[in-house]
């Protein structure tokens, strides 16, 4: 399978101009590092910025409640700093999925640019 996809993806280059092929090269698969840092490209990289900051911030309120709940010995206090703790951990999940979906989003985005690409490539070559 592998070696049908680099055949196709030469083919495929043969068909472009310089600039069109180094587009395509940039539409390859990234590692999980790159996806991430790919989060920080665009129109919404003040908002992930925003949701990082968001998610050190109720990290340390998680911290907080964690040590607060064993340091107390009273029932009430115990469920109020559990609440608590329990309310940081979903809320700093909530914003890593969003970000997860982000990151899906863009590797969704890319390959859609290069189904695009080849389907140009292929029209051309036809004609």
């Amino acid at each position: 399978m592998k070696n049908k996809m680099e055949d196709i993806d030469k083919l495929i280059k043969e068909t472009l101009t310089q600039e069109e092929a180094k587009f395509y090269d940039e539409l390859d698969e990234q590692n999980v590092v790159g996806m991430l840092l790919g989060l920080f490209k665009g129109k919404n990289a003040w908002l992930i910025v925003i949701m990082n900051i968001m998610t050190l911030v109720f990290f340390a309120l998680f911290i907080y409640c964690i040590v607060q709940f064993f340091q107390t010995d009273v029932t009430n206090e115990l469920i109020k700093w559990g609440f608590g703790a329990i309310l940081f951990v979903f809320a700093m999940s909530m914003l890593k999925i969003f970000a997860w979906m982000q990151m899906d989003k863009n590797a969704l985005i890319r390959e859609i640019k290069r189904l695009e690409l080849q389907i140009s490539s292929l029209a051309s070559t036809r004609s």
